[in-house]
């Protein structure tokens, strides 16, 4: 397990649950079908445990470009090593995504909408307001990473430090949560340019009927967006220390 492969896999683990509970709620004749919101955004919080879980001991679990930018902004990371992340994280996006699709491939077979197809893959916002959307996409983000950077090690009165394992990912599982609850009606949080462009272009390549274009005017936006938020809150993070 080298970093890269941590990231890979981490990536993809979270994808295929993230993208997995879209497909259980939206495509026609699952066992989850229309269970709702609170049934999605508890599911990708989860979906980021796991992720964390298997990439944390290896690369520290960044899983998004988003929090590979915000770490080179802190000069934690080199340029080899943050490109290293983020071509990892696309490669286990794209990968999760297609295990999504083949696992639910007869359900998207039986589901005649475009775009309940296309949100198994990527985001789409509520309403198309494009300045709107990269600041709600900029500020979900921006609540992320400032929130990650001040987490802290659990450590014993003296202040020698606590190993705690797996449940150390648990604290970043409910912040994706309560982002999720909050601020994800506007754009369904991709949050993550890795997470919303990899599926995205997997969508557009795989053999499904009736799919919806890849909707290239607001493919940025998801992208775009996470990386400003990023900026920001890694900016004003130094700036206060």
């Amino acid at each position: 397990m080298t970093p890269f492969i941590a990231e890979l896999i981490g990536t993809g683990a979270m994808i295929l649950l993230g993208g997995g509970v879209v497909a259980n709620v939206v495509l026609n004749h699952t066992k989850g079908n229309n269970s709702g919101w609170i049934v999605i955004t508890t599911a990708w919080a989860f979906a980021v445990f796991v992720g964390v879980t298997i990439a944390g001991p290896y690369s520290g679990a960044h899983l998004n470009p988003a929090v590979t930018l915000a770490n080179y902004i802190l000069n934690n990371i080199d340029l080899q090593t943050t490109l290293s992340y983020i071509a990892a994280q696309f490669i286990g996006a794209m990968t999760g995504a297609t295990l999504v699709w083949i696992m639910y491939k007869d359900h998207f077979d039986q589901t005649d909408n475009p775009g309940a197809k296309q949100a198994v893959f990527c985001t789409a916002p509520a309403i198309k307001n494009l300045p709107i959307n990269l600041f709600s996409e900029a500020l979900g983000t921006f609540v992320l990473i400032f929130t990650i950077l001040h987490f802290k090690e659990a450590s014993l009165a003296d202040h020698s430090p606590i190993g705690l394992g797996s449940i150390g990912a648990i604290p970043v599982t409910f912040l994706v949560w309560a982002i999720g609850l909050s601020l994800g009606g506007t754009t369904g949080y991709a949050i993550n340019p890795a997470r919303d462009l990899g599926p995205r272009i997997i969508h557009a390549l795989l053999p499904i009927k009736n799919k919806a274009n890849f909707d290239l005017s607001y493919a940025w936006v998801p992208v775009v967006g996470p990386l400003i938020g990023a900026s920001l809150a890694a900016l004003l993070f130094v700036f206060m220390k």
